[in-house]
C-alpha cells in the first residue's frame, strides 16, 4: 500500500506505479535495491506536511510496477516520469541504488536538480572492500542465491542491509523487519529484466555535482559505504554530511524521526537559500 494519491505512468510497455502527496516544490524519493517506494512512507508524510510536493514510485523490477523484459534505462524512466508529471526541477532523495540513480540524473541533467539527499548511496565505479565479518555475510548471501533459496536469501539480505553486516542478525525487528522482508521478497520474485542499460561511470565525476547535497550514512552500514560517504563529503563542492549512530543501510524505516528531521532542515535551507545546520 502506497502513501498518498496513487498514479500509473506508461513508459514503453512498462507501467510505473507511483504516488504523490502535498503541493509545492517537488521532492522525488528513489528507493533502495532491497526495497520499494514504501520505504519512504514517513518521509512522504513529513515533507508534504511541511509544504512540499512528495513523489515516489517503484522502479522496474520492484513493488507494484509491471514491466516486460524490454530494453530500458532507469535514467530515461526517471526523466519520462518527471516529464509526465510536468516537473522541470526537483529535489531528489535516494537511498543505495536510488541514490546512484539520483547522481546519474544530476550529472546528465544538472539544470533539473534543486538539491540531492543521498543515503548510503551507490556510485557506479566506486571501490568495494569488506572486512572478514562482512565477507562472511556476503558468502552466505551468495550461497543462498546459488541454491535458489529465495526465502533464505531474503533473510540474509535483511541481516546485511537492515541489521547491518557487523550487527547481530535480528537487531531490527517488528513491523520494520516485516516491511523489509515483504518489499525485498517481492523484488526477489519478480521476473528478471535482462535488457537494462548499464549505469554510467560516476565515481570519477562526483566533484562535478554542484547542487546542494545532504549525505547520510549509518554507522552500522558496510565499511565501504562509510568510506564512500567520507570521500563524497570531501569531493562534492556543496555537500553536507552526517553519520547516523546505531543505524544501518535503511535509516528511513529504522529511524524515520531522525531522517525526517535532517531532511526537513535541509529542505528549509534550500528554500531559504542558506546552509543546513545539521543537529
Amino acid at each position: 500500500m502506497m502513501t498518498g494519491e496513487p498514479f500509473d505512468i506508461e513508459i514503453g510497455q512498462a507501467i510505473l506505479a507511483g504516488s504523490e502527496l502535498g503541493e509545492g516544490l517537488p521532492v522525488v524519493f528513489l528507493h533502495a535495491g532491497v526495497a520499494d517506494s514504501r520505504m519512504w512512507a514517513s518521509q512522504m508524510q513529513a515533507v508534504a506536511a511541511a509544504g512540499w510536493h512528495a513523489i515516489t514510485y517503484d522502479r522496474r523490477g520492484f513493488g507494484e510496477t509491471e514491466s516486460p523484459d524490454e530494453p530500458f534505462s532507469h535514467l530515461d524512466d526517471l526523466e519520462a516520469l518527471l516529464d509526465a508529471l510536468d516537473i522541470h526541477a526537483a529535489v531528489l532523495v535516494g537511498c543505495s541504488l536510488g541514490g546512484g540513480l539520483a547522481l546519474d540524473f544530476a550529472l546528465r541533467h544538472p539544470g533539473r536538480i534543486i538539491g540531492l539527499v543521498l543515503l548510503g548511496t551507490s556510485v557506479t565505479g566506486a571501490p568495494w572492500s569488506t572486512s572478514d565479518m562482512e565477507a562472511a555475510v556476503e558468502a552466505a548471501e551468495e550461497d543462498a542465491y546459488e541454491r535458489g533459496d529465495l526465502d533464505m536469501l531474503n533473510k540474509v539480505q535483511a541481516h546485511q542491509w537492515l541489521d547491518g553486516p557487523r550487527a547481530q542478525s535480528g537487531r531490527v525487528g517488528g513491523a520494520v523487519r516485516e516491511l523489509f522482508l515483504d518489499m525485498n521478497g517481492i523484488a526477489l520474485r519478480k521476473p528478471e529484466l535482462t535488457q537494462g542499460e548499464p549505469a554510467p561511470e560516476v565515481w570519477s565525476r562526483v566533484g562535478e555535482v554542484a547542487a546542494p547535497t545532504l549525505l547520510l550514512v549509518g554507522d552500522e552500514d558496510f565499511g565501504a559505504l562509510i568510506e564512500r560517504h567520507d570521500h563524497l563529503s570531501e569531493e562534492m563542492p556543496n555537500a553536507f554530511a552526517a553519520v547516523l549512530e546505531g543505524v544501518a543501510h535503511l535509516p528511513s524505516i529504522e529511524r524515520p524521526d531522525l531522517v525526517n528531521t535532517l531532511l526537513l532542515q535541509f529542505l528549509d535551507a534550500i528554500e531559504g537559500g542558506g546552509s543546513p545546520e545539521l543537529d
